[in-house]
């Protein structure tokens, strides 16, 4: 069975086309005009993933990719915008945005990436995460259960996104020794571009702030290569 795949967008024109194209290759779409009838869906079904629009009427795409991921950290999400300056990217990629396409986009390569995001979501979900699903992780003083995206210090737990999940998760498998940004860009977002890596400098903030109460815990740039996690005094 072909995936079932949510489509926002408020020009008709464009969605009738894309729509077209989509149905064609044999994927399930339920497509939504605006953003509220979008969010609807959202709450009411499950995706295996999201094509939105950024400027919709009713709730904006930015809102839509935040309620998706609070309810689902893992569904591939593509948005196709008009909005085409670099901070839109950004706020795109950071609100957990596999990808950002602008308008006017080339529907062969948005049913490529589609096929690459989907088949990477079934490879993670069918073998990968079969593989660690038990395994826990200790790092310096905190606790980290993959399974669970929980990361816990003493009595305090953090819940992580996938996203965050699978950059911990490499950073302490490697840990001690550098891991090229390209190997974690490739494996985690699923490409080695500029806006990824963007998006992946802002992920490794975050974790840097998540474990600050174990100050032996560094997670150090080696500027132009990568990053190499430490838990041991200096």
């Amino acid at each position: 069975m072909k995936a079932h795949l949510l489509y926002v967008e408020d020009d008709e024109s464009l969605s009738f086309v894309t729509r077209d194209n989509l149905e064609l290759q044999g994927y399930k779409i339920t497509y939504c005009p605006d953003g509220k009838t979008a969010l609807d869906e959202i709450r009411n079904q499950n995706f295996d993933l999201c094509i939105l629009d950024v400027m919709l009427p009713e709730v904006d795409g930015f809102a839509l990719a935040q309620e998706i991921r609070h309810k689902d950290t893992q569904v591939p999400i593509i948005f196709l915008s008009a909005k085409s300056l670099k901070e839109d990217k950004l706020q795109g990629l950071r609100l957990g945005a596999d990808d950002y396409m602008t308008k006017p986009f080339s529907i062969e390569e948005l049913m490529l990436k589609i096929d690459v995001f989907l088949r990477r979501s079934k490879i993670v979900s069918n073998e990968e995460r079969q593989k660690i699903q038990d395994q826990h992780y200790k790092i310096g003083t905190y606790n980290f259960d993959y399974k669970n995206l929980e990361l816990k210090y003493n009595q305090e737990s953090r819940t992580l996104t996938q996203k965050e999940a699978d950059l911990l998760r490499l950073l302490i498998v490697n840990k001690n020794e550098v891991i090229k940004r390209s190997e974690l860009l490739e494996k985690i977002w699923g490409e080695d571009d500029y806006f990824m890596g963007r998006s992946m400098d802002v992920f490794i903030s975050r974790l840097r702030k998540y474990l600050i109460n174990d100050e032996n815990i560094k997670i150090t740039n080696i500027h132009g290569v990568g990053f190499r996690m430490t838990d041991t005094p200096e």
